[in-house]
């Protein structure tokens, strides 16, 4: 992986010309994984729906899957008192995602069914989302796809990963709205923001620079 070429900036999460070539490019040598990392609430949801629209154009076939799908069960992280820093890297079965990269990158696997995340139940459904021997490019997106530890294999899985960036307070507005959306109070939602949404945010921001493109999306 090369390190912060930049791109920008999109507006409104639109897929400029130059991405969509780079993902077309990644998808012409055969099955190809593209990770699309970011800080929480950057948009990281709103390239990767956008690039799967605008590579259905052209004729790619494409798969989504998010590393959300591997959050630990929310009934697990109650009993283990993580349920209040759920999205910290430890609330993940991190090797587990790495398991179902690898099997992405086989050859030799037919069908391959993904877990998908509800945040209207805050919990992961099994076996959610199918990934066809025939799909050229797999995005898969999440916080933590270039961090250490038992994530460090994530990097040589992935073909490239793209960093979405935002300005500070849009991406944190957006947050906030967020949880409130999903029926937190404002209260709740800003203590929730500005806490352990704020150090996972910190994390990652560290990571930004072994990205191999950094998207800039604007409001």
């Amino acid at each position: 992986m090369s390190g912060g070429e930049q791109v920008g900036p999109v507006s409104g999460g639109i897929v400029s010309a130059e991405q969509l070539e780079r993902a077309v490019g990644l998808a012409s040598r055969g099955r190809a994984l593209l990770g699309i990392t970011g800080e929480p609430g950057a948009g990281k949801s709103t390239l990767s729906q956008a690039l799967l629209v605008a590579l259905a154009g052209r004729g790619v076939r494409t798969a989504l899957v998010g590393m959300d799908g591997f959050h630990i069960a929310h009934r697990a992280l109650t009993e283990l008192g993580l349920v209040e820093i759920k999205g910290a890297p430890i609330t993940f079965d991190a090797a587990g995602y790495v398991s179902l990269l690898r099997r992405l990158r086989d050859p030799a696997e037919q069908l391959v069914w993904a877990p998908e995340f509800r945040r209207e139940i805050e919990d992961a459904i099994q076996s959610a989302v199918p990934v066809h021997p025939d799909v050229q490019l797999v995005l898969t997106e999440g916080n933590y796809l270039l961090a250490d530890g038992p994530w460090r294999p994530v990097r040589d899985l992935c073909d490239e990963i793209w960093y979405v960036d935002v300005p500070e307070e849009l991406r944190r507005q957006r947050l906030a709205a967020r949880h409130e959306f999903y029926g937190r109070t404002p209260e709740q939602a800003w203590e929730r923001t500005l806490g352990s949404d704020e150090r996972n945010a910190e994390t990652v921001t560290a990571t930004k620079g072994l990205a191999d493109l950094v998207v800039t999306l604007g409001g």
